[in-house]
């Protein structure tokens, strides 16, 4: 992309909150469940999306706003997807219990597998290319390596549901956010693992009884923020023993039983969450105030992720089967 090439040999300099829509782009027949940038700068003009309608579909949404290519090897919901390390492959997972990894020019399955469960929550190594994690409906996460098709290492907790999952720096640990909520207790919300061990190494990490639908972290400091069902975002540090930021909580959205998801800005200056109500939310990380408000969608926007290089452009996605580009 010519627009994105200025912006490679320099700096990430300060983000900027987007003001008017670029591109609408409305291929899919389902609610889209996520939207992720490519990871690879040089080809960050992709942007991958999956949807309730079975497909993943890659688009050109720096340039022209066009689907590129619809990838349909999925039988039922695909809830699930990731960019690979490269840029050249897509791993997903869906209702379907299956995991493909697609090339992504041939659309050719370099692997495939099925599972006993149906699959919510997909996550590459951060340092290990050739290993994820897989998670859904099931007391199970898995650690597959794809090279041997095989899986590594099995993660058991006493839940029904994997929410999502979040590396932590360097991968050695990650965290799980699940279904445990009772209404006399509120451990197990979400759990922090060691990743070669398998061992659990707390659940007392959430004390609220909400669950969390989604888990980010933050670029630059050691601090993760975990979206809650309770309409707000808690901040804890990712280093143990993972306490709360009791004095930080951003809230003002909503969530309402929907998988919002939520992520920083590439500098760390910004949180960006969607909203039940279609709007997108800027909050200012270090004050944890509202900036400002972005009236997106008029279904429940599920995710708004800024762009990894331009600094003011953001994708959202809603529950209607619409991504948008802000710029």
């Amino acid at each position: 992309s010519e627009l994105i090439k200025p912006y490679l040999g320099s700096k990430y300099k300060l983000t900027e909150i987007p003001k008017s829509l670029i591109f609408y782009m409305s291929k899919h027949s389902g609610p889209v469940n996520e939207i992720q940038w490519c990871p690879v700068w040089e080809q960050s003009h992709m942007l991958l999306s999956v949807s309730m309608d079975k497909t993943v579909k890659v688009w050109d949404a720096v340039d022209t706003g066009c689907c590129l290519k619809t990838y349909s090897c999925h039988s039922c919901a695909v809830r699930a997807a990731r960019w690979s390390s490269c840029g050249r492959r897509i791993l997903s997972g869906g209702f379907d219990s299956t995991l493909h990894l697609t090339d992504v020019e041939t659309g050719k399955q370099v692997f495939s597998s099925k599972t006993e469960f149906r699959i919510s929550a997909l996550k590459f190594h951060p340092t290990e290319s050739n290993v994820f994690l897989c998670g859904g409906f099931s007391p199970e996460v898995k650690a597959w390596d794809i090279r041997t098709s095989k899986v590594l290492r099995v993660y058991k907790a006493a839940v029904q549901q994997t929410l999502d999952i979040l590396f932590l720096p360097e991968g050695r640990e990650f965290l799980t956010s699940t279904d445990a909520v009772s209404r006399d207790s509120a451990d197990r919300t979400i759990i922090a693992w060691d990743f070669q061990s398998a061992a659990k190494i707390s659940n007392q990490i959430f004390h609220e009884r909400y669950t969390c639908p989604s888990l980010t972290l933050h670029p630059r400091e050691s601090m993760f923020v975990a979206q809650t069902n309770g309409n707000y975002m808690a901040l804890f540090s990712a280093q143990r023993p993972y306490r709360i930021n009791k004095k930080k909580r951003y809230e003002g959205h909503k969530v309402e039983g929907f998988a919002v998801g939520c992520e920083f800005s590439p500098d760390g200056t910004l949180l960006v969450t969607g909203s039940s109500d279609g709007k997108v939310f800027f909050y200012n990380y270090h004050t944890s105030r509202i900036i400002r408000t972005l009236s997106a969608h008029k279904e429940a926007c599920v995710s708004a992720v800024f762009h990894p290089v331009l600094p003011s452009l953001l994708a959202t996605c809603d529950w209607a089967g619409e991504i948008k580009i802000w710029q």
